[in-house]
C-alpha cells in the first residue's frame, strides 16, 4: 500500500545529501609501504588510523577505502552514539556477569574519549548528550524495564503520565529513561571530521581503492600496493579478507525515513524537549530521534537479511518497508497526520551470534581486526579500534584481559540453514511482541545456546 507522505521522499541518504561532504581523496597509484595498512574507512578504520597516530605518533598510517570515507554504514545510520559496548547491559550481563562493572566502566569512558576528541578537533557534527527513552509499547514492556532500572545503575523507571511529559504519544505505557548513557550526532559529518584529523595528524588515505588481495604483508588494489608491517581489517559487514571470519557475521539492512522539518505549533504537540533519541522495547523496535533543523529521523524495526550474505545496493530501497516504517510514525505520532517524509534509505550492517564486537588477530599477531557491532558501532568501534592498537602493538590493558575481548561468538550456520534459521529467529521475535513477550522454543533454544540474530 502507498502512502501519501512518501510521495516526495527522495531515496537518498538524508546524512550524506550534504554540502559539506569533502572531496574524495585519490585512489591509490602504485606500490608503497607503510607501517600500519587499514581495510576500510568507516569509523573503525577511521578511529584505528587517528588513536594509531595519537598513541604512536611516529607510525607512518594508510586508509585504504573501496569508495569514499563514511559512505558506507558510518554515513547512514541513525547516529546513536551508545556507551555500552554490548548492545545493552542487559546482554552484556548475561555473556559476562562478572566483567559487567568494568565493561559499564570502559563504555562511559569511551563515550567521554568521543566527546573529547570531537571538540579537540572542532569537529561540526552537533554532538549532543540527551540520554535516551526506552519506551514501553505494550504491558508486558513495563515488567521487563523495571527488572533493567532494578539491576542497571543511573536509569529511572516513568510511568505513563511521566513518559509522555517527555515525548507525547499515545502509544506509550511507560519508558526507562537513561540520562547518560547515549549522545546523538550527526553520523557522516562525524566521519568526515575524524577524515580531516586524521589527515590533519599525517595519515594517508586513497579512497577508491578496494582491496582485492591479501597476501601476508602486502595489500592490492586494482591499481596499486602497499606492503605494510601490521594490517588491521576495518570491513565490517562486507566480505573479509580473511575467509574464515565469513561465518562469524551475516550483513543485515536496516530501512530509514526521515521528515520535513517539524514546525514549532507539530514539535509543541509531541514535546519532546529534551531530545532524547528513542528506541522502543519490542524486539523488533523503531528508533527515532529529532535531527539539528528538528526533522525526525525513524528506522528499524525489520532486518532485512538476503540469501548468501548478499550486499547489493538496491536492497537499499523497499517501497513495501518504507510505507510500512511510514504507518507505523503515524500510529505513534497521530498528531503529525500531514507531515511529509523527504528522504528515505537503507544500509548494511554486520551482526554476530552475540550481538556485540569481537576481535582477533592472524599472521603471527601483524594484523587484528573488529566486527560485529549489531548496530552499535558508532560508539563502540573507538574502543573497538584501541583493541585493535593493543593487539597489533602487544600492550596488556585493561580492553585486552577482558572475556569480552579475548573470546569469541560462536559462527553462523552454513546457507541454506542460515538463511531459514535467520528467518525463523525474526518470525519467532515478531510472534513473541504480539503474544506479551512469551518467547517460543526456538527462542528459549537460542537463549539457552547464548545466540542469537539482532540489529
Amino acid at each position: 500500500m502507498k502512502l501519501a507522505a512518501l510521495a516526495d521522499a527522495e531515496p537518498r541518504v538524508f546524512w550524506l545529501d550534504d554540502k559539506s561532504a569533502p572531496v574524495p581523496e585519490s585512489a591509490l597509484l602504485g606500490p608503497t609501504t607503510a607501517d600500519l595498512a587499514i581495510v576500510g574507512g568507516g569509523y573503525t578504520g577511521l578511529w584505528t588510523a587517528l588513536r594509531a597516530k595519537e598513541r604512536y605518533p611516529h607510525l607512518d598510517v594508510v586508509i585504504l577505502e573501496a569508495d569514499t570515507c563514511g559512505s558506507a554504514a558510518s554515513g547512514r545510520n541513525g547516529g546513536f552514539c551508545d556507551a555500552s559496548l554490548t548492545h545493552g547491559f542487559a546482554n552484556g550481563q548475561a555473556r559476562w556477569p562478572s566483567e559487567i562493572a568494568s565493561l559499564e566502566r570502559l563504555g562511559a569512558e569511551n563515550l567521554s574519549g568521543i566527546a573529547d576528541t570531537i571538540a579537540r578537533y572542532g569537529i561540526d557534527c552537533d554532538w549532543q548528550r540527551p540520554g535516551e527513552l526506552t519506551v514501553a509499547t505494550a504491558p508486558h514492556h513495563m515488567s521487563e524495564l523495571a527488572s533493567e532500572a532494578e539491576e542497571r545503575p543511573g536509569v529511572t523507571l516513568l510511568d505513563q503520565d511521566a513518559a509522555r511529559a517527555e515525548l507525547n504519544s499515545p502509544t506509550y505505557l511507560g519508558a526507562l529513561h537513561d540520562p547518560q548513557g547515549t549522545a546523538l550526532v550527526e553520523p557522516a559529518r562525524l566521519a568526515w571530521g575524524l577524515r580531516d584529523a586524521c589527515l590533519q595528524l599525517g595519515v594517508r588515505i586513497h579512497e577508491h581503492s578496494r582491496v582485492n588481495r591479501l597476501h601476508g604483508h602486502l595489500l592490492s588494489t586494482a591499481t596499486g600496493s602497499v606492503r605494510a608491517e601490521r594490517i588491521a581489517l576495518a570491513t565490517n559487514a562486507f566480505p573479509s579478507l580473511l575467509r574464515r571470519l565469513r561465518l562469524y557475521t551475516v550483513p543485515v539492512y536496516d530501512l530509514v525515513l526521515v521528515t520535513e522539518p517539524l514546525s514549532s505549533a507539530q514539535l509543541a504537540s509531541i514535546g519532546w524537549r529534551h531530545r532524547q533519541g528513542v528506541g522502543d522495547a519490542s524486539n523488533l523496535f523503531h528508533y527515532y530521534r529529532l535531527t539539528r533543523d528538528d526533522r525526525i529521523l525513524w528506522g528499524g524495526y525489520t532486518p532485512l537479511y538476503h540469501f548468501g550474505s548478499r550486499i547489493d545496493p538496491a536492497f537499499e530501497q523497499r517501497d513495501s518497508i518504507h510505507a510500512m516504517l511510514g504507518r507505523h510514525f503515524f500510529t505513534t505520532f497521530p498528531q503529525l497526520e500531514g507531515l511529509r517524509f523527504t528522504h528515505r534509505w537503507g544500509g548494511v550492517i554486520d551482526t554476530s551470534t552475540r550481538f556485540c564486537a569481537f576481535f582477533g588477530t592472524a599472521h603471527g599477531g601483524n594484523l587484528a581486526y573488529a566486527l560485529g557491532y549489531t548496530g552499535l558501532g558508532v560508539g563502540a568501534t573507538r574502543f573497538g579500534a584501541d583493541v585493535i592498537l593493543d593487539l597489533l602493538y602487544a600492550e596488556d590493558t585493561d580492553r585486552t584481559r577482558l572475556r569480552m575481548v579475548r573470546e569469541r561468538p560462536l559462527p553462523f550456520p552454513p546457507e541454506p540453514i542460515r538463511a531459514a534459521a535467520i528467518h525463523l529467529t525474526r518470525w519467532s521475535m515478531h510472534r513473541a511482541d504480539t503474544h506479551a513477550g512469551k518467547r517460543n522454543l526456538w527462542l528459549r533454544t537460542l537463549d539457552k545456546l547464548g545466540l542469537g540474530f539482532d540489529f
